[in-house]
């Protein structure tokens, strides 16, 4: 670890090299006199906060000198609550780059002062788009770690909450805090966590968090199932850490993962717990029930009209009593197709006329399908259901996931019947019992396997306390 040498002007010569001073705009030499001492300051411009520092360098140029060393001069002078000393070169070029500001003196020796008066562009605490409630907070994470903290903090006033501070990435040196309950959260899980934290070799962290987690998971290609549950809701993030969860918050991510991670959490919503038990136990089995028959619902319907000798009577209506130009099989998976092209184009269209112009290309395109005879309506209406019915979970992933699994389904359906229904079901299983994730002993499945169940009937039922 390199420090800093007792020549003060030496010290100023190598800080003015390694932060490249003269080479970049936004980072600010400032020297100031006092007295008969000078000081220097580093400092990234957009970074610190103007008044603050304006305050308490505004004391110093009426001082005689800087006096002794730098311990002396933070206890007596530096007025600021978040002031420290350092020999480290290392920790003054990271806190600089990071947004604070490193104070040299011509007679603080081989120390250097630090002062964290640094902030950062923001957005306000806005409630996330893809994750609201009708009834409950409104408040969501942000980009600035200080500030997700806080709303965590805010909710849970116990000293038991611990934010443990790591730094990732070689040269994006990104500020993650591991987050856990003392006394609730598993001390071998969290040691864990803090050991692979530590273990990880990256040179950035570019995606924030999803960065994060695939440094922390060997990566399964072929399983496309999501690997950690992550939500932009502070108080989803308190309730969890409350169950004895984990969190890890990423600087420049605005969302908090949850570890460990099983299925059945992603399809747990905020909005459950805002409701009367009884109200929110339907809506929960409600999601359960809908969201797991897209996964059957176009692979299923497709086995039985090619075998519809297997249908009852009253069950005849669904064997579709028109043809089309298309064979079946193709239609299915060209609306699947067609959807992601739908949603891909409305990602890119403007705000104001996303709704708008997604309900009217999806009907237009419906109706003209149609009518010319590429498509069944049945095609559109079991496509149109599994479309909608995805969004009653708000993980993307695992929405995708299923996704990938139901065409997978379907064209092992098509090609050996009833046989391929059954195997892809089973690979199904095999996919979900052997995702990896930052589990540790605690499998994908759980609290099925290993079976608990007063866990498993928690996720299912909204049992009041």
């Amino acid at each position: 670890m390199q420090k800093l040498t007792g020549n003060y002007r030496e010290n100023v010569a190598m800080l003015d090299g390694l932060l490249r001073v003269d080479a970049s705009f936004d980072v600010i030499k400032k020297v100031l006199r006092v007295g008969q001492d000078e000081l220097t300051l580093y400092y990234i411009d957009g970074f610190v906060k103007d008044t603050v520092m304006q305050k308490l360098l505004l004391p110093f140029v009426s001082l005689p000198g800087l006096g002794g060393g730098a311990e002396a001069f933070v206890r007596g002078q530096v007025t600021y609550v978040e002031a420290d000393v350092t020999e480290s070169v290392e920790t003054m070029i990271t806190m600089v780059l990071s947004g604070a500001t490193v104070m040299l003196g011509s007679t603080f020796g081989a120390e250097a002062i630090i002062i964290d008066a640094r902030t950062y562009p923001s957005r306000s605490p806005d409630e996330p788009e893809n994750d609201r409630v009708m009834r409950g907070a409104r408040d969501g994470f942000v980009e600035t770690l200080v500030f997700n903290t806080a709303l965590i903090r805010r909710r849970i006033r116990d000293p038991r909450l611990t934010m443990a501070y790591h730094t990732v990435g070689a040269e994006s040196r990104t500020d993650v805090v591991l987050c856990y309950l003392e006394g609730k959260a598993d001390p071998g899980y969290v040691d864990y966590l803090r050991s692979r934290l530590g273990a990880i070799r990256t040179d950035a962290l570019p995606m924030g968090h999803q960065s994060l987690a695939e440094c922390l998971i060997k990566t399964r290609w072929y399983n496309p199932f999501p690997k950690i549950r992550c939500t932009e809701r502070p108080d989803a993030a308190a309730a969890s850490l409350l169950e004895g969860s984990v969190l890890l918050l990423c600087d420049n991510s605005p969302e908090a993962m949850i570890l460990p991670t099983s299925i059945f959490d992603f399809l747990q919503e905020t909005g459950d717990y805002y409701f009367p038990p009884i109200t929110g136990c339907y809506v929960r089995l409600l999601r359960h029930a809908i969201f797991w028959v897209t996964l059957f619902l176009t692979p299923l319907w497709y086995l039985l009209i090619q075998n519809p000798e297997w249908l009852p009577g009253w069950m005849a209506f669904i064997i579709p009593t028109e043809q089309a130009r298309i064979p079946i099989f193709a239609q299915l998976l060209l609306t699947e197709f067609v959807i992601d092209g739908l949603k891909l184009a409305s990602m890119n269209t403007p705000s104001m006329l996303t709704n708008s112009l997604s309900v009217v290309g999806g009907l237009i395109l419906g109706d003209f399908a149609v009518d010319i005879g590429w498509l069944l309506p049945e095609v559109i209406l079991y496509m149109a259901f599994v479309a909608i019915a995805n969004f009653t979970q708000p993980s993307y992933e695992l929405g995708y996931a299923f996704k990938f699994l139901r065409v997978g389904l379907l064209i092992l359906t098509a090609l050996f019947g009833v046989w391929g229904f059954l195997g892809g079901l089973v690979g199904c299983i095999l996919l979900l019992a052997s995702n990896a994730t930052v589990n540790r002993r605690r499998s994908y499945l759980y609290p099925l396997i290993p079976f608990n169940g007063h866990a498993l009937k928690r996720l299912f039922f909204r049992v009041q306390k």
